[in-house]
């Protein structure tokens, strides 16, 4: 590997999404990306903070992603480009049926290289929260964050 690349770990995570979405259950997926997206994965900059997932003629579709241009490379990508997610056929069919039905979302969380080195996506099956749910758990957080210093200063 050159110097300044990733071959395993995080490129891009999505911190908001935890904070604005109420996440129901994780699921793992794959990319379909061009050699010069990987480059750009593998240089680290890529952005998932405005993206969202959705059906695009019955395909699991990433949507507004950032993957910035690789310059050395000869033919490039577009940024902005959908990129289609993998997963198992039984997954799709479930969480879109879910995002017909119920009206919840598909929200990406984080994008990594696994342990092959192959480009992943986490997907969260999330519903909105509205102000108040946001402050609840803000609050909550913000408990169990004091509650662990006072019993960690009280066993010392």
């Amino acid at each position: 590997m050159a110097k300044g690349t990733i071959s395993t770990g995080r490129i891009a995570e999505n911190r908001k999404a935890r904070h604005e979405y109420q996440i129901e259950e994780k699921i793992e997926a794959g990319l379909i990306l061009q050699g010069s997206e990987v480059k750009s994965l593998r240089s680290g900059r890529a952005s998932i903070a405005e993206s969202y997932a959705g059906e695009d003629n019955g395909r699991l579709v990433l949507f507004n992603a950032n993957i910035p241009i690789y310059e050395p490379a000869r033919v490039n990508h577009e940024p902005k480009r959908p990129r289609e997610l993998l997963v198992k056929v039984r997954d799709r069919n479930r969480m879109l049926g879910l995002i017909r039905r119920e009206g919840m979302t598909l929200v990406p969380l984080a994008m990594y290289f696994n342990d092959r080195g192959v480009a992943k996506i986490q997907i969260g099956l999330a519903k909105g929260r509205k102000k108040q749910d946001k402050r609840q758990a803000d609050k909550d957080r913000t408990w169990s964050r004091d509650k662990a210093r006072l019993l960690r200063s009280r066993n010392s």
